[in-house]
């Protein structure tokens, strides 16, 4: 049986402790009771990339979480949730990162502000996962397909993560004269040291599973279309040893701390940078717009002829 024919899908309150929380469009959540296990499935609106809409829903299902303490309501119900599961629905591709079209609006116009509340909702996006919702739940992210830029940084901040063998994984940032703002540098140097985290942030490489594995960034590879399964059976085994599990993870935040003023600091240097960025640098940055738009609207043709 597929280990996701179980999964019950919520209903999510209309408040939380008294703050609204508005119907999602761009993310869908799943329960599996048994193995207490939050799936937040990603399905961006247009090319799969972080947007404002899809950030801002991610925090509102962060909210939740802290407001019910590391639970979640179902049919005015509370069950506890111990993991919480980040993926995509995009056939594909996890995510490919920062919304690359916006990122040429603000910077043609100039406008600091914009840009600095864009790489603010990230960063507080990650750190949602890097504090575990303020709660004990251990943080997963499924990669079925291509975690690129901003992507692959969401990836990281998890405690785990497990990427099927087809996916592919990098920072390309690079080729458009600006590197990775919003977490990259300090999640990496905290796992590989700054010096190899710097030729994986200048290379530009994009890198396999089997790669990241080998680096120490990914935690388990396994056959592409096994990654669901994969999740439900990490949760099984590791459930009964999961208070020892996650006393480690805490002994790795004090460890190699990342703490939200550093990555405040660092997407202001991020900001200035794209400030800096010339008219070159921003025709390569509309060529790789593109090429998302292309590739999406080739898989969207590829799955009406099927």
């Amino acid at each position: 049986m597929n280990a996701m024919t179980e999964l019950k899908h919520l209903r999510l309150p209309l408040t939380a402790n008294g703050i609204p929380v508005n119907p999602f469009h761009q993310i869908e959540l799943e329960y599996d009771q048994e193995n207490k296990v939050l799936w937040t499935f990603m399905q961006a609106a247009g090319v799969p990339c972080f947007n404002i809409g899809l950030l801002n829903e991610i925090r509102s299902s962060s909210s939740l979480l802290k407001a019910n303490h590391g639970q979640i309501e179902i049919d005015d119900a509370l069950y506890p949730v111990e993991f919480h599961v980040g993926a995509s629905r995009t056939t594909d591709i996890f995510s490919y990162g920062g919304d690359l079209a916006l990122f040429m609006h603000l910077i043609g116009t100039h406008d600091r502000a914009g840009l600095l509340h864009y790489a603010r909702l990230c960063i507080d996006t990650l750190q949602d996962r890097l504090t575990s919702f303020d709660t004990n739940i251990t943080t997963i992210t499924l990669l079925q397909g291509e975690a690129l830029g901003g992507g692959f940084e969401s990836a990281l901040a998890s405690h785990v993560l497990i990427a099927e063998e087809h996916a592919r994984m990098g920072f390309p940032e690079i080729l458009f004269n600006l590197f990775p703002g919003m977490g990259a540098y300090s999640l990496l140097t905290r796992r590989v040291g700054a010096r190899l985290a710097e030729e994986i942030i200048l290379s530009g490489k994009i890198y396999t599973a089997q790669e990241m594995r080998a680096l120490g960034l990914v935690d388990l590879v396994v056959p592409t279309g096994q990654g669901e399964a994969a999740v439900t059976d990490y949760a099984r085994r590791n459930s009964r040893r999961r208070n020892g599990q996650r006393a480690l993870f805490e002994c790795r935040r004090h460890t190699t701390p990342v703490s939200y003023d550093e990555l405040v600091g660092i997407t202001e240097v991020w900001v200035e940078a794209a400030l800096r960025l010339e008219d070159k640098d921003l025709k390569m940055m509309g060529r790789l717009v593109r090429s998302q738009l292309r590739q999406q609207e080739a898989a969207r043709q590829e799955i009406a002829l099927a």
